[in-house]
């Protein structure tokens, strides 16, 4: 083949290779614009940067308007003054349209938390599955970035869209605002995934009681304020690391809808804690194979034994290992349904986690930081004719072993302090329940 024609199939060729990888860099360069396009829309719909007013499906902009609307009330304070209250400040489908004060037939879980422990939430609702109040309490900067997450979690993550309302309490100098500042420190979210990920950066970062400075963690106010923010009949208030039982709501709705317990019962679900390397157990003959071998024990065990040991571990144990000798089945009872095991009186220190009416009496929110907050709602509850009704095979889970030396500097002096608080509570129950024989 003569030179020249050798040449023109190579310009031929070359030229032919040059108009694919233009095309290639177009066909990239429009994949990029693109990309950046639906990146700017996703964003701007999450946190309403330059929207326009009918761009987004009306139930995500009817969200949103509910988010804004509740950041306008500037909240309100607590009784101390100390703390701003956003209650409901983002609300679950399951809630939305739902009448004020009307109390629907169910049971909700209630837990409190600070943002660097928002992610457990993932895990529980894998569990629970049904409604979940969430009050989160920040500080400082983390009250815009808490508002950020839990209305990101209610956009992208439709198990939480679908049951979790969350509430915020900061402190009352601090307001929360929606946060359409904070762009490029939110930019890239675009899945329900993405948003964990981006809690996990904050998990553990610091312990719910050590906020720095004199920042008093609140956990009764905010055991409160998610208790206030449930629908439904029955609630039980957990600490968010703690995993229910498998299959406790609607075993519990079963129970009362047999047996409808008297206004004076609440119902103690055991709580224990398990070795951080271990997978929690979901049914009572999983725990019972732990706790056999050491790696599940009474919560509490190692760190104030007495608070826990009234619910009777032992014959909570036993209790299976008989009804497995009878052919009973794993929900407990012989018919495998939920059951009463046994009823007890309260008894000082006695601090357990149960299941009650909405209408019972709330947690004193005088107590803060560390110690006897929950051991006084225990005891006002004796106080004012409450029986405790331990449930058979219902139970939860705190992940990980609870030992003294993890706790903070402070612990020792938070719990003297409200030691004496506790003194003058007991004192105070003489006078709001003047006819009832019991004290604490």
């Amino acid at each position: 083949m003569p030179f020249s024609k050798k040449c023109s199939v190579f310009k031929v060729v070359l030229s032919a290779l040059l108009l694919v990888a233009l095309l290639q860099l177009i066909y990239l360069s429009f994949l990029s614009k693109l990309h950046g396009r639906q990146q700017r829309y996703r964003y701007s719909e999450l946190f309403g940067a330059g929207a326009k007013r009918n761009a987004f499906p009306p139930q995500r902009s009817a969200r949103k308007e509910r988010l804004k609307y509740s950041l306008s009330t500037g909240g309100i304070f607590d009784a101390s003054g100390q703390y701003r209250v956003y209650k409901n400040l983002i609300k679950s489908e399951f809630s939305v349209g739902q009448k004020a004060g009307v109390a629907r037939p169910g049971l909700t879980l209630a837990t409190h938390t600070t943002i660097n422990n928002l992610h457990y939430i993932d895990a529980l609702l894998e569990r629970w599955r049904h409604p979940l109040s969430v009050a989160i309490f920040a500080h400082g900067q983390d009250v815009r970035f808490a508002t950020a997450l839990a209305y990101a979690l209610s956009v992208f993550c439709p198990y939480v869209q679908a049951l979790v309302n969350f509430h915020l309490v900061c402190l009352s100098g601090e307001t929360a605002s929606f946060p359409e500042q904070d762009r490029e420190h939110f930019a890239g979210l675009e899945d329900c995934r993405g948003v964990f990920q981006r809690l996990e950066t904050h998990r553990d970062r610091f312990k719910n009681y050590v906020m720095g400075g004199n920042v008093s963690y609140p956990n009764n106010l905010l055991r409160n304020v998610a208790r206030g923010g449930t629908e439904t009949a029955y609630v039980l208030v957990i600490d968010v690391d703690m995993m229910p039982s498998q299959g406790l709501h609607d075993q519990f709705l079963s129970l009362v809808h047999r047996r409808p317990p008297p206004p004076d019962r609440v119902f103690v679900v055991p709580a224990f804690e398990i070795r951080h390397t271990r997978k929690m157990p979901a049914t009572k003959p999983e725990l019972v194979q732990l706790y056999q071998v050491g790696e599940v024990r009474p919560f509490y065990e190692e760190l104030c034994q007495k608070c826990q040991a009234p619910t009777n571990y032992s014959q909570w144990v036993n209790l299976h290992f008989r009804l497995a000798g009878d052919g009973g089945g794993a929900g407990g009872g012989e018919s495998g349904e939920l059951e009463v095991a046994y009823t007890l009186s309260w008894v000082d220190p006695w601090e357990p986690f149960y299941i009650g009416a909405s209408s019972v009496p709330l947690y004193d929110e005088s107590f803060r930081q560390y110690g006897f907050n929950r051991i006084s709602q225990a005891c006002e509850l004796h106080v004012a004719g409450f029986q405790f009704s331990v449930l058979d095979s219902a139970f939860l889970v705190h992940q990980g072993f609870k030992v003294s030396g993890e706790f903070h500097a402070r612990k020792d002096e938070e719990n003297r302090r409200n030691r004496i608080l506790f003194r003058r509570f007991k004192e105070g129950l003489k006078a709001k329940y003047p006819s009832s024989p019991r004290r604490c």
